[in-house]
């Protein structure tokens, strides 16, 4: 007798079964409110596996409190910034940029903390022993 769906007798490759359904993967639910988009989870991502500069947990808070998107150009600025005041010597300092202000670990490549520009003008930033204009 000749088996219309192996007509040639041949083994299963693979050992395979015969085909069975399979049951679809189950609906995730909602986000819970106040969880992070989509988006804020993609944007913690790209800062923490971003060449160069780190950024602290406390920084990308701030940023997300503060509705600060950065862009890959602002990403390669502030890396920049960090590497020019690696270069005088500097061990924290203060990168300033028409978006924010930005408070680094020189030595750690880390950004500490971050304050949009509008609250810039109400902060005093201590600890810092020097600045970059981005």
């Amino acid at each position: 007798m000749v088996d219309r769906l192996n007509p040639g007798g041949l083994p299963p490759v693979g050992g395979a079964g015969p085909l069975r359904p399979v049951a679809p993967a189950p609906l995730r639910a909602p986000s819970a409110p106040g969880a992070p988009s989509f988006a804020e989870v993609l944007q913690q991502q790209l800062l923490q596996t971003a060449e160069g500069v780190k950024f602290s947990a406390h920084a990308v808070e701030r940023l997300r409190l503060r509705s600060i998107n950065l862009s890959p150009a602002d990403l390669a600025g502030i890396d920049d910034g960090v590497r020019r005041a690696a270069a005088k010597g500097a061990r924290e300092s203060l990168l300033l940029s028409s978006k924010a202000a930005y408070v680094v670990s020189v030595r750690n490549r880390t950004v500490i903390t971050v304050v949009d520009a509008a609250s810039m003008k109400e902060n005093v930033f201590t600890n810092i022993d020097s600045a970059v204009i981005l």
